[in-house]
C-alpha cells in the first residue's frame, strides 16, 4: 500500500469517527452477541498478503460495531462516564503520529514541559491549594497517570517507602522487612475495587472502615481504627479518601480525616476520580473542604473533563517522596539538564509514556473553562431532570442525596424488584444501567455520561424504566392474586374437609 493510500484511509476513518459519533443515537447501547462471537466470524490465521483498506473499514461495522458497548451514547448511563470530545480524539491523532516516549526532558522537551503546564492550569482550573503546583522552588506538582488505580497504587507504594524509612530513622534496630510487615491502610467500605487491590498488590492490608448514614467515612471512625492498630504492635501509614464514590457519589469527610493522618503521620490520598471535574465550576468547592490535609490528589480527567481516556491527574505535595521510591538510574537514561524540569520516568510505574498532555491542552483551549463548567452543569441540570422524574412517581423512592450527575433510585419494597428492572432493561439493550447497594438496598445507579445527552434523551430512558417497571409491579399483582386464590382455594377445601369429617363424627354418633 503506498502512501496515497494511506492518506485515504486516514481521511475515510475520520470521516466514519464523526459519522459513529454523530449517529450513536440510533444504535443500541448494548450488543447483541454471545461469548466467543467473533472468532466465529474472523479467520484463524492472519492473512498472507495485504487486503484492501476498504475492506477492513468495512468489517470494522459488519463484525467489531455489533460487539461494542457504546460508552459515549446517551443512552449509556452506568459506571461513569468516559470522556470523550472531538479536540481531544484530534490531540489523540497527533500525540500517535509524533510517538515520542516522554519518560526524560530530552526524551521530548514538550512533552514534559505540556504536562507541567497543563497539571498546573487544571489544577487552578479546579482551585487545589498552590502547593499542590508546580514552581521551580517548590516541591510540589502533577503528572498524567493512566488510571486512578495506577494512583492509588503509586501512593501507597511511596507511602510505604517513606514511612518504612520515618520507622528505620527513629528506631535503627529494626529491620526494614519486619516494619513493612506491619504496615497497615485505611480506606472505606465505599471505596473504589482498585483500592482495596492497591493494598493487595502493595502487600500492605487495606482496611475498609464503616461509614454513617451518608455513606462517608468519618473521622472517629478511623481513629478508632488506628487505635485499635497501634495496640496490636501495627504501624498505620495510608488513608485513602474518596470524594464521590462509585456506587453512590458519597464524599467522605476529610475535615476530621485529615487531622488525624497528620497526628498520626499518615499519608493521606485523596480519590477524586469522578467529582473531581466539577471542582472547576466554584459552587461545588465546597465538597473537597480539608484538601489541604492531602499528600496527593487525584482527578481522572477522561471521566468528566471532555479528555479521552486515558488521562488521570495526580498531584502530590512533595513529589520528592514519589521520586525516592521510584528512581531508578542507568547511563543510557541520563542527560545533561536534570534536575531542572521533572522526568517523569520516576513519577510512575512504568519507564515509557505517550504524549498525553496534548489532550488536555486541547481541550482547555478549545472549550476553555467556560465550557467545561457548561459542561458540567448542563450534566448535573439532566440528573436533577432525572431525579425530578423519579420523585414525580410514588412507586420509586430516591435513596441518597443528588448532588452530581448519579442518581441512586429503586422500587419501593423488596430487592428483587429493583433486580428484576435491571435485568429487563439490560435485556432489553436500549439503556444502560448498573446495579449498587446502599445499607443493604440494592439501587439502580442512573449516570448522565454522554455528552451527547438531551433532554429527549432522559425522557427517553424515563419511558423505558417507568414502562418495565408497570409490567413488573402489574406481574407482582397477578402473581400476588393467584396466590390469594389459591390460599382461599386452600381455605375453602381445608373448611369442606373438616365439615366432612364433622358429619362424619355426627353420623357415627347417631348411629
Amino acid at each position: 500500500m503506498d502512501t496515497p493510500e494511506f492518506v485515504e484511509f486516514a481521511k475515510a476513518t475520520i470521516n466514519y469517527v464523526a459519522n459513529y459519533t454523530e449517529t450513536l443515537r440510533n444504535r443500541n447501547v448494548l450488543p447483541d452477541v454471545e461469548p466467543d462471537y467473533l472468532s466465529k466470524l474472523l479467520p484463524k490465521e492472519a492473512p498472507e498478503k495485504s487486503e484492501k483498506w476498504q475492506e477492513v473499514l468495512k468489517d470494522v461495522e459488519q463484525f467489531i460495531m455489533p460487539g461494542i458497548t457504546h460508552w459515549n451514547s446517551p443512552q449509556f448511563h452506568a459506571y461513569y462516564p468516559t470522556a470523550n470530545s472531538y479536540p481531544a480524539i484530534v490531540a489523540e491523532i497527533l500525540s500517535c503520529a509524533i510517538g515520542c516516549i516522554g519518560f526524560s526532558w530530552i526524551a521530548s522537551p514538550a512533552c514534559t514541559e505540556l504536562e507541567v503546564i497543563t497539571c498546573n492550569w487544571l489544577g487552578k482550573m479546579l482551585g487545589l491549594p498552590k502547593e499542590f503546583l508546580y514552581s521551580s522552588n517548590g516541591t510540589g506538582g502533577g503528572v498524567i497517570q493512566g488510571s486512578a488505580s495506577e494512583c492509588t497504587f503509586i501512593c501507597l507504594l511511596a507511602a510505604k517507602k517513606y514511612t518504612t524509612h520515618h520507622i528505620k530513622n527513629l528506631h535503627p534496630e529494626m529491620d526494614e522487612d519486619h516494619i513493612k510487615s506491619k504496615l497497615v491502610a485505611y480506606t472505606s467500605n465505599q471505596s473504589n475495587s482498585s483500592v482495596e487491590k492497591a493494598g493487595i498488590l502493595g502487600s500492605m492490608p487495606m482496611r475498609l472502615l464503616p461509614v454513617d448514614d451518608k455513606c462517608s467515612l468519618r473521622g472517629e471512625t478511623l481513629k478508632k481504627a488506628i487505635r485499635e492498630d497501634l495496640e496490636k504492635g501495627l504501624i498505620p501509614c495510608y488513608v485513602v479518601a474518596t470524594l464521590g464514590t462509585t456506587g453512590t457519589c458519597a464524599f467522605d469527610n476529610i475535615d476530621e480525616i485529615g487531622p488525624i493522618c497528620k497526628e498520626y503521620n499518615m499519608w493521606l490520598h485523596i480519590d477524586a476520580a469522578y467529582a473531581g471535574g466539577a471542582f472547576c465550576c466554584p459552587e461545588f468547592r465546597y465538597l473537597m473542604s480539608g484538601v489541604q490535609y492531602a499528600d496527593s490528589f487525584n482527578v481522572n480527567a477522561h471521566k468528566w473533563l471532555l479528555v479521552n481516556f486515558d488521562a488521570s491527574v495526580l498531584w502530590l505535595k512533595d513529589s520528592k517522596r514519589l521520586i525516592e521510591a521510584f528512581d531508578v538510574n542507568r547511563i543510557y537514561l541520563a542527560h545533561d539538564k536534570e534536575g531542572l524540569l521533572p522526568d517523569y520516568r520516576n513519577w510512575q510505574i512504568p519507564l515509557g509514556r505517550r504524549f498525553r498532555s496534548l489532550k488536555l491542552w486541547f481541550v482547555m483551549r478549545i472549550y476553555g473553562v467556560q465550557g467545561l463548567q457548561a459542561h458540567i452543569r448542563q450534566t448535573i441540570k439532566l440528573a436533577q431532570l432525572f431525579e425530578n422524574y423519579v420523585r414525580s412517581d410514588d412507586r420509586f423512592e430516591i435513596v441518597t442525596e443528588v448532588v452530581m450527575g448519579l442518581v441512586c433510585f429503586r422500587i419501593k419494597g423488596d430487592n428483587s424488584l429493583t433486580k428484576k428492572l435491571l435485568d429487563r432493561l439490560q435485556a432489553r439493550k436500549k439503556i444502560y444501567l448498573v446495579v449498587g447497594t446502599c445499607h443493604h438496598k440494592l439501587v439502580a445507579r442512573f449516570v448522565i455520561c454522554s455528552r451527547l445527552c438531551r433532554e429527549e434523551d432522559i425522557a427517553f430512558a424515563w419511558n423505558e424504566i417507568s414502562s418495565q417497571t408497570t409490567e413488573i409491579l402489574q406481574e407482582k399483582l397477578r402473581e400476588e392474586s393467584i396466590s390469594d386464590i389459591a390460599k382461599s382455594t386452600n381455605d375453602i377445601a381445608t373448611r369442606i374437609e373438616n365439615l366432612n369429617l364433622e358429619t362424619k363424627e355426627i353420623s357415627q354418633k347417631i348411629s
